[in-house]
């Protein structure tokens, strides 16, 4: 299990949406592949978790060593439980060798609102 706690900012006092939250994970050279199947791995559990609204897993088309994981929660306490469950700390260790440093976190407040359905093509 990882010690590292991650400090999730509390949401401001007028916010009513939901809790987004980016992560950003640079590949070793030669271990992009590993990386993005130990990211996929936590498609199903995450979009199975409670307050789960989306979970999406992006390459950068320029730098394809550099992933970008997308997810939002209902609220801070349904990302703070995720966090908590075994395993994605489980990923957290698995993932450290094949990356370039520590995970970059970035926390973001939704302006828009969420579509009543997904958005699709005309």
């Amino acid at each position: 299990m990882s010690d590292r706690v991650i400090a999730l900012p509390e949401p401001d006092a007028d916010e009513t949406g939901p809790y987004a939250h980016l992560g950003f994970a640079k590949a070793r050279p030669g271990s992009a592949e590993r990386v993005e199947e130990l990211i996929l791995g936590l498609a199903g559990p995450l979009r199975a978790a409670p307050g789960a609204i989306e979970f999406h897993v992006h390459r950068d088309r320029q730098e394809p060593d550099l992933f970008v994981i997308y997810e939002v929660f209902r609220s801070r306490e349904d990302l703070a439980e995720h966090l908590a469950q075994p395993h994605t700390q489980e990923f957290i260790q698995a993932i450290q060798p094949h990356v370039e440093g520590p995970l970059r976190q970035q926390f973001l407040r939704m302006c828009s609102t969420l579509p009543a359905q997904p958005v699709g093509r005309e």
